[in-house]
């Protein structure tokens, strides 16, 4: 036990006794919106998160609160370590998932609780940060931010007839085997540099995609290699094993070069389209409608697509508990950009304000030299206008936790001034900085689930 919390309820970790009784709780309890039944793909990839298939993640990984009274889980979160790029920077991830109280017990704070410990499981493993793949508001009350684009990407309709069987004779798209991973796992670390911000998978996370997922889980994919004519692979695609709302969905496509995404498209459109075909009739809907793609428009594969139709992004939510330490984790990024700009050499302080707290990043020739806390003094004076003046003031502020929109490449310096009236940047120098020290870009993060 961690916690009594009185009343019958206990918050503990789980184990592996409480294996069969989390995925009835998270089936349960995370099912489709308005539901009658128990949804059974979250069944399913619980399953593989307390069966030891998952390659971080085990019953060892959930917190659950038991009413005792009854001997029932009534509440259960779960941590799934992972390792993502920030422009080729390592970073330590801790996502949480599986977030769901009975209706009974909702209102009582078992959430919170147990997400106090979780982050403390998080920092204790030395992660960069947590994310959630959450429903909206909820979790910026534990510190997150909506800060990182998800899924989203475009999508195109598939009536039959789009493709003429000519067009597709030139390349083979055929399943993955396990011989397979090692060039899947090369390519996709040659082509991860397009993103700021992937989750980073070795060829040991590519069989478990390939291999070890429940057959029903929602998050397994089908992987497929796109090859020549004569058994030369020239690329890999991964998508959903069924439809949803009609739609195949895609979660990745990528090419040994850039002229082979227009020049193998038909062969993959086809072969696409003739898997939605298969799965036609399922839970997703009678006939597959539409291909849609999980990456963002900077991908190459739309170049050659006819009529895409924009598929809004959601979005990651994302906590980062020790800013000071993660921005010195990524001064070599900063470093770069910096050289790369009209800045190029600078010395000088960033003072940025988060209204109740802050930071000041020192540059020294152009080197990150420190990031250390820093607050507004409360003895200034006269009335605030945003200006620039001899009192140290901040260069730049930022409300709630809306810079890591910034730090993410999620919101640009002047998306952001445009939407929150109290992000405030006091000068064009500041301003010019700020923008090139934290330009918006694309990211496209498929996480280890």
């Amino acid at each position: 036990m961690i916690r009594d919390l009185g009343n019958g309820l206990v918050l503990r970790r789980a184990t592996a006794a409480d294996a069969e009784a989390l995925v009835a709780f998270t089936a349960d309890v995370l099912r489709n919106q308005d539901a009658d039944e128990p949804d059974a793909r979250t069944a399913a990839w619980t399953r593989d998160l307390v069966t030891g298939r998952h390659p971080t993640c085990s019953t060892d990984d959930f917190t659950v609160v038991e009413d005792l009274r009854i001997g029932a889980i009534v509440s259960a979160l779960c941590l799934i370590s992972q390792t993502w790029s920030l422009a080729g920077l390592p970073c330590r991830v801790g996502q949480v998932e599986l977030v769901g109280t009975h209706p009974d017990y909702r209102g009582r704070g078992l959430v919170r609780q147990q997400f106090e410990i979780v982050h403390d499981w998080s920092r204790r493993r030395r992660e960069h940060f947590q994310v959630i793949d959450g429903v909206p508001w909820f979790y910026r009350q534990f510190g997150y931010e909506p800060a990182l684009e998800l899924r989203g990407g475009g999508s195109i309709a598939v009536p039959p007839g789009l493709l003429a069987p000519v067009d597709v004779e030139r390349y083979r798209v055929r399943p993955a085997t396990e011989d397979d991973l090692g060039f899947i796992a090369r390519i996709g670390a040659a082509t991860a540099p397009r993103y700021l911000v992937t989750c980073v998978r070795d060829e040991p996370l590519w069989r478990y995609e390939l291999r070890s997922h429940d057959a029903l889980s929602m998050y397994r994919p089908e992987l497929r290699i796109v090859e020549a004519r004569d058994g030369t692979p020239l690329g890999f695609v991964a998508h959903l094993p069924r439809l949803v709302a009609s739609t195949l969905w895609v979660l990745g496509c990528e090419m040994v070069t850039e002229d082979l995404y227009r020049a193998a498209a038909p062969s993959i459109l086809h072969a696409l389209q003739t898997a939605g075909e298969g799965f036609a009739g399922g839970d997703g809907g009678e006939r597959c409608e539409r291909l849609g793609f999980w990456f963002s428009a900077q991908h190459p594969f739309y170049q050659p697509l006819p009529a895409v139709r924009v598929e809004p992004p959601y979005v990651w939510h994302i906590r980062v508990p020790d800013l000071p330490g993660f921005l010195r984790h990524l001064a070599p990024l900063l470093e770069r950009r910096l050289a790369a700009s009209v800045h190029a050499g600078h010395t000088g302080t960033l003072r940025l304000s988060f209204y109740r707290d802050g930071l000041q990043l020192t540059f020294d020739h152009g080197r990150l030299a420190a990031v250390a806390h820093w607050t507004q003094p409360r003895d200034l004076l006269g009335v605030e206008r945003g200006q620039l003046t001899g009192a140290p003031r901040a260069h730049g502020s930022f409300p709630d936790q809306t810079f890591l929109q910034l730090l993410f490449g999620y919101r640009s310096l002047a998306e952001l001034e445009y939407a929150f009236p109290d992000c405030l940047t006091r000068s064009d120098a500041a301003r010019s900085l700020l923008a090139e020290l934290f330009p918006k870009c694309p990211s496209n993060v498929w996480a280890l689930l």
